[in-house]
This record gives structure tokens, sequence and C-alpha cells, in this order.
């Protein structure tokens, strides 16, 4: 499914993200994140061994909400499922997405020895509001 462009222009800026994923008993678990796209794709950076991650492997389903900083009542859902989940060029796409969003280099909250994970999500249904 293509992205809608009022939702890769989202994706492109320092929007606020939130990815919701199961947990093994059927709840859903909800993580505040940076987010990205490569154009076709929903693409965040996490690290190995967070939740979100233990419960992608099991089940790829999620859910993401985008919403723009400037009007917060303007915003994208997109449920998909994860489709890619590497190591390859995770460090440099976190410290890509500090730029956008601190302005600065990514300050390495759990140290450097975090290995981090790009997780691309594709799109199966897409709606919003504003």
């Amino acid at each position: 499914m293509n992205l809608p462009d009022g939702l890769l222009a989202l994706l492109r800026q320092p929007s606020p993200c939130y990815l919701v994923t199961t947990m093994p008993d059927g709840s859903p678990q909800v993580t505040q994140t940076w987010v990205d796209t490569d154009g076709e794709h929903v693409v965040v950076n996490t690290v190995e061994g967070f939740q979100k991650v233990k419960n992608v492997r099991r089940d790829p389903r999620v859910a993401v909400a985008v919403s723009d900083m400037a009007n917060p009542f303007r915003y994208f859902q997109v449920r998909g499922r994860v489709v890619g989940l590497t190591a390859e060029g995770g460090a440099e796409h976190i410290e890509k997405l500090a730029q956008r969003y601190t302005g600065g280099p990514y300050a390495w909250y759990g140290g450097r020895d975090q290995v981090r994970l790009i997780m691309t999500i594709e799109a199966e249904k897409v709606s919003g509001m504003g």
C-alpha cells in the first residue's frame, strides 16, 4: 500500500509517534518513538532486547499513530506488520533521527554497547484526521 503524501511529510519531520505492539497475553503495549520512512514503509529505530522487539518477533502486527507537531488534532494511524528488523545501519540511522529530533548527535542514553535495530513496517491500512 502506498503511504499518502501527508503521512510521508510527517514521517520526514520530528513528529510524535506511538507504536503499539501486542504482549504475549494479547494486551497492547505502546511506546513513544522517533519515526522515519524509506518512502514506502514506516521505519522505527529501536534497541535489541526491548519489549516491542520481543513482541514483533512473536507477532509482527503493529499500529502506529503519527501526529503533526503544528496541529495535534491532525494525525495518521497506520495498521500493518513488521516486514524487516535488522541491525545493519541501525547506529547510523539513530544518528540521523537524533539530528532531526534534537538538532544534535544521539546521546546514547542506554550506552554505546546497545544494538540499534531498524524496524520496517508495511502499511495495510492508513486512516487519519485533520
